[in-house]
Formats: structure tokens, sequence, C-alpha cells
């Protein structure tokens, strides 16, 4: 279903909503219109009422296990953000305090993800995918400048990235102008699973690629590359060749897993090859959508040519954003969870989280005729296929019976190279207990035996005729 809505046809703008005779007397005669405004105003409880009555249509946020976005926060965040979401994020002359607060959850990540030279310098965004776009632009600004000094043509910047990679970073080089170099993802089932292969990534780079992308936390399988053997290629490939590639790690799921569940995992600024990170605060890092969140190693890493200065609200201020005005309470949600929780607090929600994942997935696996591809060793995410031999349904229909169930299970098809793979995919978020899996688990025993019974041909009839 796309996100882009077009105008109704003319013999559709007159249609009503049929509304309940409840709201009878709290609305004008004749209905509300569906594609346009209507006359006049109605009650507040009207309109509440009949928004309600549509929206209960949609699927149960909890039981979706295909979303990474948080779908569960505490009484008092839901205060806190209610209270906030009149403060325009980018005013910081009106609310100085929202802009404070943005920073010190900067200076929480940025030692999070373990800077050790206290130099690196962020900034919140609407979402992981605005975030992914600024470190994308910063290492095309930078690579541009180290090309224009050195009297070289700037006109054919690459970037490349594997197959795993979010969608927002084919739709960066398409806005940005930047070739795409897709890396096939490679790899066995089981554990981690298919990820980029270092050697296969060094094939891609020259002197034209403004940097690689490394994923941690694969939105379509839940692994994580790996990130310090690829920045150990990319060393090599420095001091054999001369040529310099930064490398930008999306850590929108694991920036806020591996810090707590992997600490011995190097992946972050502890390797001079990576110079950025962007996070989704909205994912793992349990606040509502939508929050992300993006950090340079060194305020050299971004251009100064990005950053714009303005007066129109007040006061000077820089800016390197693609959206100007946006609410602040995600934001104050983002510090609420950090002061709430603390380092121990993620910890054991994460933990939590991967105990779940990990037991879910092993009780899955030795369901007849399932197996796993991923297991959610890194994310709590963990993917399965059909067993080699099934045959009369497809992990399209089986997801399908589990929506009947309320179950939101996405089917797909793995990236090029592996594209003849089709998996389920099952996130486990904060708030998906072990009690809850153990009903999802029942749902899919359910599901694959009334698949089974569905492709066996019926008993022949015997007739009376037959004695």
């Amino acid at each position: 279903m796309s996100n882009l809505h077009r105008r109704a046809g003319a013999d559709r703008t007159d249609e009503a909503l049929y509304v309940n005779p409840l709201y009878s007397g709290l609305i004008a005669d004749g209905g509300v219109p569906r594609y346009r405004l209507p006359d006049g105003p109605m009650a507040p409880d009207a309109a509440l009422a009949i928004i309600r009555d549509e929206l209960m249509l949609d699927g149960n946020a909890r039981l979706n296990l295909a979303t990474f976005c948080t779908t569960w926060m505490e009484p008092q965040a839901r205060e806190l953000i209610g209270e906030c979401l009149d403060r325009n994020m980018i005013d910081r002359e009106e609310y100085p305090q929202i802009a404070e607060l943005e920073g010190r959850c900067v200076n929480m990540l940025t030692e999070l993800w373990n800077d050790p030279g206290h130099a690196g310098i962020g900034c919140s965004t609407a979402g992981s995918s605005e975030a992914a776009m600024l470190g994308g632009l910063a290492m095309k600004f930078a690579w541009r400048e180290r090309r224009r000094a050195a009297g070289e043509p700037a006109d054919r910047p690459n970037l490349v990235m594997g197959t795993n990679t979010h969608v927002c970073w084919p739709k960066f080089c398409r806005y940005w102008d930047v070739e795409q170099r897709s890396v096939p993802i490679s790899g066995r089932p089981g554990g981690s699973g298919p990820r980029l292969d270092p050697g296969e990534v060094l094939r891609h780079c020259d002197e034209n690629t403004i940097g690689v992308v490394t994923v941690l936390g694969s939105t379509q399988t839940g692994s994580y590359d790996p990130v310090a053997e690829i920045a150990a290629a990319l060393d090599r490939l420095e001091a054999e060749r001369g040529i310099a590639v930064p490398i930008h790690v999306d850590a929108a799921g694991g920036g806020f897993v591996a810090p707590f569940l992997q600490p011995d995992l190097v992946w972050d600024f502890r390797l001079p090859r990576v110079r950025s990170i962007n996070a989704s605060g909205h994912k793992y890092g349990l606040v509502y959508p939508g929050v992300g969140w993006v950090v340079w190693q060194d305020a050299a890493d971004l251009p100064a040519e990005l950053v714009l200065k303005t007066n129109v609200l007040g006061g000077p201020q820089e800016t390197f954003t693609l959206n100007f005005s946006r609410s602040g309470a995600p934001v104050a949600a983002q510090y609420y969870n950090f002061l709430r929780l603390g380092f121990e607090g993620y910890r054991q929600v994460q933990q939590t989280c991967q105990d779940v994942a990990l037991r879910l997935s092993g009780r899955i696996a030795e369901l007849d005729g399932l197996e796993l591809l991923t297991d959610g060793g890194d994310l709590p995410v963990f993917t399965v296929r059909l067993s080699d031999g099934v045959e009369g349904f497809t992990v399209h229909d089986l997801s399908d019976r589990l929506r009947r169930r309320g179950w939101q299970v996405p089917a797909y098809s793995l990236p090029p190279a592996m594209e003849d793979v089709s998996v389920l995919r099952f996130v486990v978020r904060n708030g998906f207990s072990g009690d809850t899996a153990d009903k999802l688990l029942a749902d899919l025993r359910e599901a694959l035996h009334a698949l089974r019974a569905a492709r066996r041909p019926l008993p022949r009839m015997r007739t009376a005729l037959a004695h």
C-alpha cells in the first residue's frame, strides 16, 4: 500500500460516512463527507467517536511482529509526550531546555558508542532515515572536498552498501545523485545468517567511493554486518592503494542493543574507520515514533558548508536537518528513558527481548516444516523459512493464516543473490512477553496444521449404490 494519496474521483466526493445513531444529536443531518471539508463544525466528542470507529479496523500494534517501532511506553512517558507536543524542536530561542535535553542525549550516545576523543558532534532527527540521509550527505561533501583539494574530478560519487540495507539508502543515492553499488549478502542459515562480505566490499570500492554503509541489525534478517572486519579490509585498501574510505554504521536497531548485550563486539567509534553512526530512538531506543539520532566521531567529519545559520526564530542558530519544524516530545521521551532506565535498565529490557526471541525461535525450529535463517542472536529478531520438500503452501500463506488470529508477521523474499529464499520475520520488542510468545507458537502450530490439511485430497465418499 502506497503512502501517496491522490484526490478521490468526482463520483466519490459526495460520499458520506454513515454515522451511528448515538452521534446523531451531535452532528448535522446528512452524515459526514468523506473527501471534502464538512460545511460546519461538530461537537468534539462526535469527531473523536467517528475517528475512533474508523481506527478500530487497524491492527493491534502489540501483536505486530513486523514493526521495529516501539509500541509500548510507560504512562509517565506518555504524559510527558503530551506535555511537550506543542514545543517546536527547532525553536531553540523559545524552548532552550528541549535543546539542552537533545544535547545531553547526544553526549550520552557518543559515550555509549565509545567516542575516543570526546569530540563527537550530533543531533536528533525525525527518524533513522533522516539520520542516514544526513550521514550520507556528510560523506558526499567530505569526499568532494578531498577530491577538489587534490585537483581531481568530483562528479561521479558512489556509495558501497549491502543488499541488506534499509530502503533509505537507495533513496539517498537516488535523491542526491550518488551511484549505488550494492554488494550481495551471503552466508549460511542459522545463527547470524547472511551478511556483508569484506572481500566483496573491497571489490566495489574505488577513488570515487564516498563511503561504505555497514548495518548493525538488518531489517531483513536481524543480522549484524562484520564492521571490524570490513574496517580492517578498508585499512588494507588505504595502505596498498592510498584510497581512504570512511564507514558509516547504520545502527538503526543495533545501536541501542549491541552496547548492552554484546559489549565486547567492536563496531563503533573504537574503530577509527567508523566516522558516523545513526540509530533509531523509536526502535530499540524504546521511544514512540519518531526520533532518530546521528553522531559523527569528530566535528571535522561534518563539512561546515552543510551547517546553515539562521535567525528567523529570533536568535542566531545553526541547523543541519532535512526537516525544519518538528515536535520536541520524542526527544523529551528519549531523555526520560535514559534517566528512567540507565545502562542497567536498558540492558535488562534488551536481554529480556533477546531471551524471548531465542526461546521462541528455538521452539519454532522444532516444528516440522520450518527452518531458521537467523535465530535472534544479534538483534532480538529472527527469520524463518519453509524446509526443503514442503509443498502446497508458502510463507505468504502462513502469514495470512496468522493474520486471521491478529498476528502481523511479514512474509517476503530476500534481496538479489538470495531472492529465491522467502522468509517470515519475527521482531521481538519491549512488552512482548514469554506468555505472549507461547500464544503465538500455539497459533503457528495450528496454522501449519490447517495448511497441511487444506492441501490433502478429500477422501472419496462412498454412496449407497456402492453397497
